[in-house]
């Protein structure tokens, strides 16, 4: 029974709201579960007044949609009770994904309204992963976007250590994922390593000293003792659990000397600092170290930090050569829930959409392609210009990928338009298949690549677009045929809507 339960909660595509199976239950009973639908999953407005977002969870997301149909009747029998689920029960525990799936590859910067994931499939199954897809893809969302932001606050390597304050250990484990696609050097988290092959870090906490006896002397022995038993490894000790400037710092410089520990020491060695004035303790045992003859002792800091108390302590001048980020980065801790949603965008190929008495929840109908055109120059080379979300196939799209002349105009002011001539660009398809007709297609790529793509992305955006604060907005359109359709519907639907009569 508690294997069973393990294996349960282990299956992520269960983990959703009912009413995905009470509509497939009317899917099913009126004939329309295997009519072709087309989702997307977006998001409308990036956290924090952020440009843009990074793309964290699609591979949890194919193994999510791998593991459809892996239920016993019974398992639908708790939530789904009663003979006249009984049929539809048996039909759930052996229904596979039978689609197509397409989405940004982890790394990717995604803007406003562009499909990060696009699924192609019977109405039924691609209805039913609309709950643990978004699950999945808001949580890691929010982390590595906040990761980004945060890394991009220093050019000084970041750790992510925030699985204490994680919300669960599913959280922790995957969120400290998000964060190192996104930038961090490294995390904490030692499921991540062994999930992941990335290696944690980590060095002691002030129970570690304490537990030494609650003495100057007792800090003494413990930091002699850590680097006895770690010899060989890098050396982090902690100097803030009495006094950082009269105690702590003397006694590591203590214990180094005394243990042999000094600027040859290749695995690397340093103090952390955990409370006080950082930018002032920080640059006084700079001071310090550099006087005693131990210049190449790093100097690491953690205490709250966000990128807005990281890029203070830049501009103040602290001797800071790494940092250490916690709940702000492990809970998005400014903007803990991310907006992707997911949305019928097209049904037996008649395109549909949602209208809403709020402008921002209208959304682009069809089946969709995005393309990010890039530029080179002699002296900055690939530089991303623009990226535009066309109707697949349709007239934007093939002189794109016909390499033509074409113009983008501003969705939301006709008069804004930007001209790219034939031969002056290049391109980039953002969705790429990742499953096709029910099998993963995706190369399987490691953290490390997926960070180094992001890192690559990244690059190719100008420095005014990738600043924290008040970023300039890099151009986001839609082609013609796009806007044309989604103007079509709604000026169709307002006609009906203005002539209904309910008598």
């Amino acid at each position: 029974m508690i294997l069973s339960i393990f294996y349960i909660m282990l299956n992520t595509a269960y983990c959703s709201d009912k009413y995905q199976y009470t509509m497939g239950k009317s899917f099913y009973d009126c004939g329309m579960k295997d009519q072709m639908a087309v989702f997307n999953l977006f998001y409308r407005t990036a956290p924090e007044h952020n440009n843009w977002a990074v793309v964290s969870g699609v591979d949890e997301v194919i193994e999510m949609i791998g593991n459809l149909g892996n239920m016993e009747p019974e398992f639908f029998e708790k939530f789904l009770p009663g003979e006249e689920y009984a049929e539809f029960r048996g039909y759930l525990s052996s229904m596979k994904f039978t689609g197509n799936v397409y989405a940004m590859k982890e790394g990717e910067i995604a803007f406003p309204s562009q499909p990060v994931i696009i699924v192609e499939a019977p109405l039924i199954e691609a209805q039913v992963l609309e709950t643990p897809m978004l699950c999945i893809m808001n949580h890691q969302m929010a982390v590595a976007t906040k990761a980004s932001r945060v890394c991009r606050a220093t050019k000084k390597p970041v750790s992510e250590f925030g699985s204490r304050r994680a919300h669960g250990p599913w959280a922790a484990t995957y969120g400290a994922k998000a964060a190192i696609i996104a930038g961090c050097g490294s995390t904490s988290n030692i499921l991540t390593d062994v999930m992941f092959s990335y290696p944690s870090s980590g060095t002691m906490a002030h129970s570690y000293i304490t537990s030494f006896g609650c003495t100057v002397e007792g800090e003494h022995r413990a930091f002699k003792a850590y680097i006895q038993t770690h010899r060989g490894e890098g050396l982090i000790l902690l100097i803030d659990t009495y006094d950082t400037l009269k105690c702590g710092i003397r006694n590591a410089i203590r214990a180094f000397r005394e243990e042999g520990i000094g600027d040859d020491y290749a695995p690397g060695y340093g103090i952390r600092l955990d409370s006080g004035d950082l930018a002032y303790l920080s640059n006084e045992c700079r001071r310090i170290l550099d006087q005693e003859g131990f210049t190449k002792c790093r100097i690491f800091a953690t205490n709250s930090l966000d990128e807005y108390l990281i890029t203070d302590l830049e501009i103040q001048g602290a001797k800071i050569d790494a940092y250490g980020v916690g709940d702000a980065i492990a809970t998005s801790k400014a903007a803990p829930c991310f907006g992707n949603v997911y949305k019928l965008v097209q049904i037996d190929g008649q395109a549909v959409l949602k209208r809403s008495e709020d402008k921002i929840k209208l959304i682009n109908p069809g089946f969709q392609q995005t393309y990010r055109i890039i530029k080179e120059g002699p002296e900055k080379g690939q530089v991303h210009k623009a990226d535009v979300t066309c109707l697949r196939g349709d007239r934007l799209s093939a002189a794109i990928e016909s390499g033509k002349t074409f113009t983008i105009t501003d969705e939301y002011d006709r008069y804004k338009s930007k001209t790219f001539n034939e031969g002056e660009y290049s391109f980039y398809p953002l969705q790429v298949p990742v499953i096709l007709n029910g099998e993963r297609c995706a190369p399987v790529r490691s953290l490390q690549e997926k960070k180094a793509y992001h890192q690559s992305v990244l690059n190719r955006f100008s420095p005014s677009e990738r600043r924290l604060i008040n970023p300039h907005y890099y151009k986001v359109d839609i082609s013609d045929d796009l806007y044309n359709k989604k103007m079509e519907i709604i000026n169709r639907l307002v006609k009906e809507i203005n002539e209904f009569n309910h008598d």
